[in-house]
């Protein structure tokens, strides 16, 4: 896809067993700076999404599904356009200032439409928090090794959003917006908390060598 933020290799539809759960939770979902977020030091976000908001979900989601393509391609436009800063996490549109050339790009295209299809299997897993919690904690860990910065995650979903409005027109009610709203919370936090896991393993790991460096030393003193 050319995209730091989810790369070519990063497959949101992971399979889920007992044995593949996320590590312990981290991360209420607020807009707090990125340091101030670490997976040893915030409680996992709840998941506080009723069963009629459940139902609006998925019920709006029918509609925006006939629309799939353009909803995805919306949504990334008016991500550049209000946050041109994250451009610079997608190495194939960075240098790209014609927004209307980027609405032909068949790469944008399909970078919106894979982050429909995380969408859409998160509303699939309404029901089955566990696998949510997964596949959203998975992708997290994919962004941290592409390098994107968490603070993008919470900018997706409030374009998604806005791009839905038109769409829904006067089937968006404010009991549908809060509904997604809640989802997107969780669903950033949730990422957080997998990015932080993957920096924090990607940290310990780099500490390895110099240890047994140091180790070495000392047997031959």
């Amino acid at each position: 896809m050319g995209c730091a933020v989810s790369g070519p290799n990063v497959n949101p539809d992971l399979a889920v067993s007992e044995e593949q759960r996320s590590p312990s939770p981290k991360g209420a979902l607020d807009l707090k700076t990125d340091s101030d977020h670490r997976d040893d030091e915030e409680p996992k976000e709840p998941f506080l999404l009723s069963e009629a908001q459940k139902g609006l979900i998925r019920a709006s989601w029918e509609t925006l599904h006939k629309d799939i393509a353009r909803v995805g391609v919306i949504v990334f436009i008016r991500l550049f356009e209000t946050h041109p800063e994250c451009k610079d996490a997608f190495f194939l549109f960075r240098d790209v200032d014609d927004f209307q050339r980027l609405k032909r790009s068949k790469e944008l295209q399909a970078h919106g439409l894979r982050v429909m299809s995380f969408i859409e299997k998160s509303v699939g897993r309404l029901d089955q928090t566990d696998k949510l919690e997964y596949l959203a904690f998975e992708l997290g860990r994919s962004h941290c090794r592409y390098q994107a910065a968490p603070k993008y995650y919470e900018y997706v979903g409030a374009q998604f959003i806005q791009a839905a409005q038109p769409i829904l027109k006067d089937d968006w009610t404010p009991e549908v917006e809060t509904a997604w709203e809640n989802l997107f919370k969780y669903l950033a936090a949730t990422m957080r908390r997998g990015f932080y896991a993957e920096e924090k393993m990607k940290d310990s790991q780099s500490l390895l060598p110099r240890k047994a460096g140091v180790e070495s030393t000392l047997k031959r003193i």
